[in-house]
């Protein structure tokens, strides 16, 4: 008896001494990366300082005076705010029809580029991996690089703004259209390959009914992320709201009330499409 209460103890034992020693583990390396963190944050507070000639920690106590300034210029023009904000509403359509083109631009060459890169639906197997680098290139460029050599080539405007997001959509929403993909039945395509029908009618009738829902939902999402990327590439002159926003900064005091109306406008209309995106959202997810 006592030969066979030890085994299972001296088990236990080991199981336990097992699990210590990996939580160990766990809090050494935890401990190790928070002062690797530590160390790249104050090594990066001290390059900035150097370049800026001592001027970044003299600098960054006046952080909330930018703010104050706007906040007391707009109150005493609180009455100024609605016929502002009614003036910059046309640049924040342009925004909104920067975002909403690059997103259907986007998501219809997502579309194509996840299904050549999906195991089992792919028309040249033997391509995937240049059409998953492709996708990751295309998403690993930010949008203000790509804007900045597209409007040195092609001049400001939305048009620059509007490719610039395009390519990025892509490439992002590509991925999370491969991985929707992979859980796709094969079976209709199957059916569908049996009686001769082609690599596009076998996607389009056999895939993309499957995985509708998840691609809208996905859509939705990135059309919200858009809306704030196409207003931070005006600051670069790529149209819209943003560029209006520039322009208010750089006349600085005096015409802190337009930078509060812009502010106000953009906040409305991202907590709106934040709002209606999730709602659809939520009902597609719901659906599949």
């Amino acid at each position: 008896m006592t030969g066979a209460t030890a085994g299972p103890q001296a088990s236990l034992t080991r199981v336990q001494d097992s699990y210590m020693a990996m939580v160990r583990r766990k809090q050494m390396y935890g401990g190790i990366m928070m002062a690797l963190f530590v160390a790249l944050m104050i090594s990066g507070f001290m390059l900035a300082d150097s370049r800026n000639a001592g001027g970044f920690w003299s600098g960054i106590g006046n952080i909330f005076q930018f703010p104050s300034e706007v906040l007391a210029e707009a109150g005493e023009k609180i009455d100024l705010l609605p016929g502002l904000m009614l003036a910059f509403l046309p640049s924040l359509v342009e925004t909104i029809n920067i975002a909403a083109a690059s997103t259907l631009l986007g998501a219809l060459a997502a579309i194509v580029l996840s299904l050549l890169s999906t195991r089992g639906l792919a028309l040249w197997p033997g391509l995937i991996p240049l059409f998953r680098r492709l996708m990751d290139m295309m998403r690993a460029i930010p949008e203000i690089v790509i804007a900045l050599v597209l409007i040195f080539i092609m001049g400001a405007g939305p048009v620059p703004a509007m490719i610039a997001i395009a390519i990025h959509t892509a490439g992002a929403l590509g991925k999370l259209f491969s991985e929707v993909n992979e859980n796709a039945s094969l079976k209709p395509v199957e059916g569908l390959q049996s009686v001769g029908a082609r690599w596009s009618q076998r996607m389009v009738l056999g895939v993309i009914p499957q995985v509708a829902p998840n691609y809208l939902s996905y859509g939705l999402l990135r059309f919200e992320i858009n809306i704030r990327a196409s207003a931070i590439l005006g600051f670069v002159g790529a149209g819209g709201i943003g560029y209006d926003l520039r322009n208010a900064f750089s006349w600085g005091q005096g015409r802190y009330d337009e930078v509060a109306a812009i502010f106000l406008l953009l906040f409305g209309t991202i907590v709106f499409f934040d709002q209606l995106s999730g709602h659809y959202r939520n009902k597609l997810v719901g659906r599949v």
